[in-house]
């Protein structure tokens, strides 16, 4: 069986697809790029503001589905620039701290929706929550 995750703490999709799908024993979080839920545009402020509201939309997902970032198995981080790299992984350290850190995938690419500078995708391990 599977269930469509919604919540309007995180921006609405911007095309045919769920924010997440909790199927089996896994939450499967799509792609979020840096729009404010409210006004539906990207934040302003470079690659440090873009990571930290591709978070917040993370969060607000995860938490839908009664998970949180201890969750997350798997992260796919796709960038405009690998030279942001370095900024975005400092970031990303602060959300995923413990003994087991996802398994993860980083790649840079021509173009992301509304000319974001990154997007991530998520898994989350839902048997445990």
């Amino acid at each position: 069986m599977k269930q469509a995750i919604q919540t309007s703490n995180a921006p609405k999709a911007i095309g045919p697809y769920s924010q997440a799908v909790h199927a089996g024993d896994f939450l499967y979080v799509s792609g979020q790029i840096p729009l404010d839920s409210m006004s539906g545009t990207i934040v302003e402020g470079g690659i440090e503001a873009q990571t930290r509201q591709v978070f917040a939309n993370l969060k607000a997902i995860l938490n839908e589905a009664g998970c949180d970032f201890t969750n997350v198995v798997k992260a796919t981080v796709l960038l405009s620039n690998m030279g942001d790299f370095a900024k975005v992984n400092e970031i990303y350290a602060e959300y995923f701290v413990g003994d087991v850190l996802p398994a993860r995938a980083a790649y840079q690419v021509s173009a992301l929706p509304k000319d974001a500078l990154l997007e991530i995708e998520l898994i989350a391990y839902t048997a445990d929550k």
